[in-house]
């Protein structure tokens, strides 16, 4: 659906004036999911008058951040896990975590013809580094590092690894060229449904854990109209998707 459709369809639900509903949210973002969070803003503030203001990083490094204050509405992680044990630990509304998205890995690089579509590239050795996101706060490099060893590679391949504090940044080191290739979102390289640049290698789903990736709302949201508004958003049919045509799926 084009961003345009998604636009109408959400102008025709509203029924109050912005002036009575205008707000603004902080929303943490994992950094896998920016270019869809930045569709979303865009629809949010058009549709509704709010405004939601993103910060993008590593999902361990906001949870915490939260833990410690850190004035954020919204949490949209990169795991279920640090959602839950937010709700758990009292940092987050009860009741309003739920599943946004399933995220896929991908091994890319900027090179066109690097990387086959069966990743045998990691096995030939023909690179010097190999970019992944730190696995201890980022959900993708865990992932990755999963992928490696079940493919028997992670002792191989170790001393080529840079380690990016996200996954976003493990991204930048590919495109600036700093690593041949790496693992990254798949959502990071699609533009329309489309591999933007480059070659890939969607790692498939069997050689690690799924990557489950919850949205809950903070006790900072409580009573905040906007922060609602952004989580319904989020569940709406429109916006799945929305986020599907990013690389993810939706179950």
């Amino acid at each position: 659906m084009s961003f345009i459709r998604i636009l109408i369809a959400f102008a025709a639900a509203l029924a109050l004036p912005w002036s009575v509903r205008a707000g603004e949210i902080n929303v943490a973002v994992a950094a896998n999911f920016a270019e869809p969070a930045k569709a979303l803003a865009a629809i949010f503030e058009k549709t509704t008058g709010h405004t939601a203001k993103l910060s993008f990083g590593a999902t361990g490094t906001f949870y915490a951040q939260i833990r410690n204050g850190a004035p954020f509405d919204v949490f949209l992680a990169a795991d279920a896990e640090r959602p839950a044990l937010l709700e758990k630990e009292g940092s987050a509304l009860p009741g309003s975590r739920f599943t946004y998205a399933t995220g896929q890995l991908a091994l890319w690089s900027a090179k066109p013809g690097l990387v086959d579509n069966q990743g045998k590239v990691l096995k030939s050795g023909g690179f010097n580094k190999l970019a992944i996101a730190n696995p201890k706060n980022a959900p993708y490099g865990a992932a990755a590092m999963q992928a490696m060893e079940r493919l028997g590679l992670q002792a191989a391949l170790q001393p080529k690894l840079v380690t990016g504090e996200s996954i976003g940044q493990a991204y930048s080191f590919i495109a600036t060229g700093n690593a041949e290739l790496g693992f990254v979102a798949l959502s990071q390289v699609l533009e329309g449904g489309r591999l933007k640049s480059g070659s890939m290698w969607i790692v498939p789903e069997r050689l690690h854990a799924p990557i489950v990736q919850d949205a809950v709302a903070l006790k900072r949201a409580q009573g905040n109209p906007a922060a609602q508004a952004w989580l319904d958003l989020l569940r709406s049919p429109n916006t799945k998707e929305l986020i599907r045509s990013y690389g993810y799926s939706m179950k």
